[in-house]
């Protein structure tokens, strides 16, 4: 069972009275108001990076500054540590305790290896897992690493694919859930994507401790060009993700779906008008355990989509511009944007492709 969702009174009894004192009296205020705390990648006005713990109202509580850009972001109830993985093909990742008891560490990727921007703890906060690409070898791999001895790089799995983006560990931490975007690059190449006309998109269980492939699913022919990017997993096992087109605008793919262990993939059945909003371009998907609801968001279509989980029908279609990270809010969906915006404050910074609530159902 994954830990509760952390509100602001759990969250400051394991920061400890010494973390509270050193915040500014502004972020104090902000965070005794506040009945969440979430975290976030920023592009700060001079061009520098960093991340930000937030309230749920969006005012700043505090801040740890980043070598360059992130993306996405892991966090472990378990021992309070929070990762922020380089945006791809970038090779560092930044774990700071948000207890502020220890000092942050930055870890690079194996040798040959970049980070492909996500990760996940497992549930015991004892082993760190990053997407990373073997890029000589055109595959992706799974980093694992010890967090008991300062994430020290112990091992690696195979994705069973390639263009891996996304991936997280199942409650009882014996699987990893892994999208393979299934787009070839290279860090010569920066971000160019070498492979559109031949993409191998697909989505792949793996056991996690051995490695072994539990099961694969391969997106069919005729939707080759769509990308499998973002996953999240809710309170029935199920795995939801979401997907971001690579072929013709004028197409409309289905870009959300999920499915359990043993079944076939099923792909949402969005009305048109939201599919067309979306842009073919889903850049975040978040579950609300506690309500049954899925939270998709699309920076390209500038909206936040809110889904029933168990019936797949659209419940709000928000219209947010530059709409980029989503996470499980008291009710609904906290949304972040680009520029700046997070809830009902805006700050005079631009927020990253991703927020993590500071715990989950």
């Amino acid at each position: 069972m994954r830990t509760p969702l952390l509100d602001r009174r759990h969250f400051l009894k394991a920061a400890g009275a010494a973390w509270a004192a050193t915040l500014a009296p502004s972020s104090l205020f902000a965070l005794e108001r506040a009945d969440a705390v979430f975290a976030s990648g920023f592009m700060a006005p001079d061009g520098s990076y960093g991340v930000a713990t937030l309230s749920e109202d969006g005012a700043i509580i505090d801040r740890v500054p980043l070598p360059a850009r992130g993306h996405g972001m892991a966090y472990s109830a378990t021992t309070g540590h929070a990762v922020v993985f380089a945006r791809r093909p970038g090779t560092f990742a930044l774990i700071f305790d948000t207890r502020r008891q220890a000092e942050p560490i930055v870890i690079a990727a194996g040798a040959e290896r970049h980070f492909f921007g996500h990760g996940s703890f497992s549930p015991d906060g004892r082993l760190l897992y990053a997407s990373e690409n073997d890029f000589d070898a055109n595959r992706g791999v799974i980093g694992l690493y010890d967090a008991t001895d300062r994430y020290r790089r112990i091992g690696e799995f195979d994705t069973y694919g390639l263009g891996t983006h996304d991936m997280t560990v199942s409650d009882d931490g014996r699987t990893l859930v892994i999208a393979n975007g299934g787009i070839e690059t290279h860090p010569d190449f920066g971000r160019t994507k070498l492979n559109l006309d031949h993409m191998e998109p697909s989505l792949a269980l793996v056991d996690a401790a051995a490695g072994a492939l539990i099961e694969r699913h391969a997106l069919p022919p005729a939707l080759r060009q769509l990308s499998t990017r973002h996953v999240d997993i809710d309170d029935k096992g199920r795995v939801w993700f979401a997907c971001q087109y690579e072929g013709s605008r004028s197409d409309l793919p289905p870009l959300a779906g999920h499915f359990a262990r043993g079944e076939d993939i099923r792909f949402l059945d969005l009305p048109p008008e939201t599919t067309t909003r979306l842009a073919n371009y889903v850049g975040a998907i978040a579950v609300n355990r506690a309500e049954g609801l899925v939270g998709l968001t699309s920076p390209k279509g500038g909206v936040a989509v809110t889904v029933e989980a168990a019936t797949g029908r659209v419940l709000r279609q928000e219209a947010i511009a530059d709409a980029a990270g989503i996470a499980p809010s008291q009710h609904g969906f906290a949304v972040s944007s680009y520029d700046g915006r997070f809830k009902g404050m805006k700050a005079d910074l631009a927020w990253d492709q991703h927020i993590v609530r500071l715990g989950r159902t």
